[in-house]
């Protein structure tokens, strides 16, 4: 059986994506915690948020888990979600500067205010609802077709150092880096537990991922 561990810092909706991953995987064992052996022992770890970064970095550092989060990412099958993945980058612009985990070295920038779609209508911030995801091969997108919709909510996005860790892109209006992936880490932008049918299949194949990509 497998386990999977749902990171708990106070941040993010953690019940909505256990929820989801045991919907995924009836068989898999979902377990929400702080307790850094728990964390440790899982197979898997999940690691959600929503909000702003430099609030999540103090929540990590008041639970004592920075460095165990920098430790789990480099060595079991990780997934980031929304502001869990933004605070994997080095640094966000959000409170003029606030500083990330620096496990993918990169930006989190705000989207520019004043975009219009191909239409000419004024684009809103945040970047929220649904919006077709369009893939790069990789394990985690097995059984989802290509520009399938996920949901969105976030005013930030991710601009990595290095392109080739960029798995997945969508537009507004122009492409922005949706999902990454650097060996057994895996992140998105998106909410694969508010994504209905193409959700649920990403964290099923999360589940039965080995790290390896």
């Amino acid at each position: 059986m497998s386990s999977v561990a749902v990171i708990d810092y106070g941040m993010g909706n953690l019940h909505s994506i256990a929820k989801a991953l045991q919907h995924a995987d009836t068989s898999a064992s979902v377990l929400i915690t702080a307790d850094v052996a728990q964390l440790k022992s899982a197979d898997r770890i999940v690691f959600p948020g929503v909000g702003a970064m430099r609030d999540c970095l103090k929540a990590l550092a008041s639970y004592e888990l920075t460095d165990t989060i920098k430790e789990l990412a480099q060595t079991k099958p990780f997934l980031g979600i929304c502001l869990g993945m933004q605070a994997l980058l080095t640094v966000s612009e959000e409170h003029t500067e606030s500083e990330g985990l620096n496990i993918i070295p990169g930006q989190v920038v705000r989207f520019n205010a004043g975009m219009h779609d191909a239409d000419g209508h004024l684009l809103k911030i945040p970047h929220m609802g649904w919006n077709q995801v369009k893939q790069i091969t990789h394990p985690l997108w097995a059984n989802i077709a290509d520009t399938s919709r996920f949901y969105f909510v976030h005013s930030y996005y991710a601009k990595p150092n290095d392109t080739s860790t960029v798995i997945a892109t969508a537009d507004y209006p122009t492409p922005f880096a949706c999902a990454l992936a650097k060996n057994n880490l895996f992140a998105v932008q998106f909410h694969p537990e508010k994504s209905q049918a193409a959700g649920l299949q990403l964290l099923k194949n999360f589940l039965l991922w080995d790290g390896q990509f």
